[in-house]
């Protein structure tokens, strides 16, 4: 009786994880990485699918093989992010949705800046002449 209705939430996992894809406030390689958890335990068939689909090797592999997401892709998530949440709070004027909103985003900057590891090159800021004659 389990498997059906892990194969239904699987399903339900991973349409919010494609969603996520357009809509930068759901979470997608969290939402993919569980659908195939789900889908492993369920349906070994769907399992393998999955793991051939674009959306897993463009958001999970990486994830999985490097144990963290690119910088780049880091900043291009917060920014995206923080567009919509903003336009999002202008065009709703509503004391409770700029608390959602606001939430939400400081909850997205803490998982980018503090949760999920950074791999690859990280930008460093070289120090001024002023910074560097003072040390």
């Amino acid at each position: 009786m389990l498997n059906p209705i892990l194969f239904v939430c699987a399903w339900i996992v991973l349409g919010l994880g494609a969603v996520g894809v357009f809509i930068p406030v759901l979470p997608t390689t969290p939402l993919v990485l569980l659908a195939a958890f789900l889908f492993a335990k369920s349906s070994p068939r769907c399992h393998a699918w999955l793991c051939k689909t674009r959306i897993y090797r463009a958001y999970v592999l990486p994830f999985l093989e490097q144990g963290g997401i690119p910088f780049k892709r880091k900043l291009h998530i917060l920014g995206l992010s923080c567009t919509v949440m903003g336009i999002s709070a202008v065009l709703v004027q509503k004391p409770l949705v700029w608390a959602i909103l606001g939430a939400v985003a400081l909850f997205l900057l803490w998982l980018m800046c503090v949760r999920i590891p950074t791999v690859g090159d990280v930008p460093v800021i070289p120090k001024t002449e002023a910074a560097t004659e003072e040390d």
